[in-house]
């Protein structure tokens, strides 16, 4: 089983790991793509203006500004990705909390769509970084970046795996599976929830880390903590699958 899964802007400061090593992250015969990306955003953090920097940060305040004043990428210290990010979904997912088996699972088996680094392990150690989602460096998109150029050896990678996609939409953009995958969609009240869908995104990756279903029936007999399915749709090559929230 592989699982997709969305970074989040909040992110934690605390690091653990030596500086970047991009050769360790997945898609090794990528790293030149991958270097290319992230040297093009140092390089325009080393000479924008404080206001160019706000609008590629997302951010407004002056004092956040000067804590992320001096990043560099290729020298600070780094953080497994899935403890550097620290939202909602994260929260839920609670992964120091996990029995090592289910950390090791989830290490090796949780793909992050990174708005700066694109498709890395959970376990990948990455920086402290801001990028708002969908801003471009000069002229590059990001997402459009990395769906050209990793789609192809991500779908490699996933075939003949059970493929579930928790990922926020807007990282379809990012890449979008050419495999057959599953997808959760979850109603209150018969309503599409949005806030809440990143707590329960963390909660379903956290029952799958923990039951670690490997086919379409185990993942279906694992009975999710305060969800009940009520619909199974199929297009193409996506199942969605519906849950209400009791």
């Amino acid at each position: 089983m592989k699982i997709l899964f969305s970074p989040s802007e909040s992110k934690s400061l605390e690091n653990s790991c030596n500086s970047l090593h991009l050769e360790t992250f997945l898609f090794e015969k990528l790293l030149k793509k991958r270097e290319f990306a992230v040297k093009k955003y140092q390089d325009f953090i080393d000479k924008a203006s404080k206001d160019e920097l706000k609008k590629l940060f997302g951010i407004k305040n002056e004092k956040l500004l000067e804590t992320l004043d001096g990043i560099n990428i290729f020298k600070d210290k780094t953080q497994k990705a899935i403890l550097r990010y620290n939202g909602v979904g994260y929260e839920y997912l609670s992964y120091p909390t996990l029995k090592k088996s289910e950390q090791e699972f989830l290490d090796n088996n949780m793909i992050i769509f990174s708005n700066l680094f694109g498709p890395i392990l959970a376990k990948s150690c990455i920086p402290y970084y801001k990028l708002k989602q969908g801003e471009k460096v000069d002229d590059l998109s990001f997402e459009t970046f990395y769906k050209k150029e990793f789609s192809s050896s991500l779908d490699k990678y996933l075939e003949n795996k059970l493929v579930i996609d928790l990922r926020a939409t807007f990282y379809e953009k990012f890449y979008l599976p050419n495999v057959k995958y599953y997808t959760f969609k979850f109603l209150k009240n018969s309503k599409v929830v949005s806030h809440w869908a990143k707590a329960y995104r963390g909660k379903i990756a956290r029952e799958l880390a923990i039951y670690q279903p490997q086919d379409e029936k185990e993942l279906m007999d694992i009975e999710f903590d305060n969800l009940k399915i009520k619909e199974i749709k199929e297009i193409k090559n996506k199942k969605e699958l519906t849950f209400e929230i009791e």
